[in-house]
């Protein structure tokens, strides 16, 4: 596990290419990654080029930040929401990217039309119903609708992933924005020819045994 300082500098980071990846704008989205027994959660209403690795807040387990801490995202709820119920999982990252967002605020899922969608672990990425940003309903929704899966959209809000790291929380999140837009593509001709349950059952199958292996964290 890396030490807290690394982790905070690494959060810096991945908010600030979630920004350069053109997923995020202004101050939307957020991230966090486990830390001990609490987290590390990015504070809430401070641009990506104005944080530093001192303005990311530390978060114990019973939801008490350190005295002096800025104040935490509004989302920090779901964030622990999923960290405290995922024992795989040891980083968030929610942002607004256009074309998910664009999907879920029409309520819509990705579904199966290509095989890459099976990088949110499932046939599809999911939809979490509609609940107040910042709401604990909506980190039971979001926690409810990720089940073992790492990538959901949020109804008339965004998207998130949970994932090993951050690096792959980001990765992730990029692959489903691109996933979005296809689908968004192929909805102006006719919608697309989607995958069987069996295919993407095949492609689950090979990610499972795809690319490195070793601790990702």
């Amino acid at each position: 596990m890396r030490d807290e300082d690394t982790l905070r500098e690494e959060l810096v980071r991945t908010l600030r290419q979630l920004a350069a990846r053109g997923l995020n704008r202004g101050t939307s989205g957020n991230a966090s990654v486990r830390c001990g027994l609490g987290m590390l959660v990015t504070p809430t209403g401070i641009v990506p080029d104005q944080l530093t690795p001192q303005s990311m807040v530390l978060i114990d387990a019973q939801g008490e930040c350190a005295p002096g801490a800025l104040r935490p995202s509004s989302e920090w709820r779901m964030h622990w929401g999923i960290l405290s119920r995922r024992a795989d999982v040891y980083a968030v990252v929610h942002c607004h990217s256009r074309h998910a967002t664009t999907l879920a605020c029409a309520g819509k899922t990705v579904p199966s039309l290509h095989y890459m969608v099976a990088v949110g672990g499932r046939a599809e990425i999911p939809l979490a119903p509609y609940h107040p940003f910042g709401s604990e309903e909506l980190a039971a929704a979001v926690v409810d609708t990720l089940q073992g899966g790492c990538a959901c959209l949020m109804a008339n809000h965004g998207q998130i992933v949970a994932a090993t790291s951050l690096a792959q929380a980001l990765a992730i999140a990029e692959e489903v924005e691109e996933q979005a837009a296809l689908y968004w593509g192929t909805l102006a001709i006719g919608g697309p020819r989607l995958l069987s349950s069996l295919q993407m059952d095949g492609v689950l199958q090979r990610f499972r045994d795809y690319g490195q292996k070793g601790d990702r964290r």
